[in-house]
């Protein structure tokens, strides 16, 4: 079975085939020249949907997006689906992360969320598998196996006291919202293979 990754990055292509791993599951990601939607839904599965969508209609082919953001509840779930931007259009990883620990209390809950759209052109079928993982805000961020918010984010299921960036791709994955989502459309797709 083949996907289409709606994206134009291979680290992601190849953590969703790892996370995906299983089977004779292929994912193959979009050509450089092929232009994506903005994300500027209001919902993490707006933007996946909107991305999932569009890689279908282009290529004919079964297609999958993902959305995922980081929800601070002292900020009242902000960034959310503003977490890339969240200090500014163009804002580094760096930035964001300086901006979320400026702005929410250490010790305050975090809520990473992820969304994955699957849209199959053949059928006209769109579905949606979310993951979660709760936590809590680190202010002293640390670690260089992760991304994005990973350095302040202390997972409540993972080793005491390490942030997600401290964390083997094994560890995270079986803890985290891209990890939980991918496992639910891994076995809707084994339910669907069946028949």
């Amino acid at each position: 079975m083949q996907l289409l990754l709606a994206t134009h990055n291979e680290h992601k292509r190849r953590e969703f085939q790892r996370l995906l791993a299983g089977g004779d599951l292929q994912i193959d990601m979009l050509p450089d020249d092929f232009e994506l939607p903005p994300e500027d839904g209001e919902t993490f599965a707006e933007n996946a949907l909107g991305k999932a969508r569009a890689a279908a209609r282009g290529s004919g082919r079964a297609s999958i997006a993902d959305d995922s953001g980081i929800e601070s509840a002292a900020l009242g779930g902000a960034p959310g689906v503003r977490s890339a931007r969240f200090a500014g259009e163009r804002a580094s990883d760096g930035e964001n992360l300086d901006k979320l620990l400026r702005d929410a209390p250490a010790g305050s809950a975090l809520r990473y969320v992820c969304v994955i759209a699957h849209v199959d052109p053949a059928t006209g079928s769109e579905h949606l598998f979310e993951g979660a993982c709760e936590g809590r805000l680190d202010p002293r961020p640390r670690g260089e196996r992760g991304f994005g918010y990973d350095p302040a984010f202390l997972p409540d299921d993972g080793p005491e006291g390490m942030t997600m960036a401290e964390l083997t791709d094994q560890q995270k994955d079986a803890i985290s919202h891209r990890g939980i989502a991918a496992r639910a459309l891994r076995r809707w797709l084994e339910q669907v293979d069946r028949g």
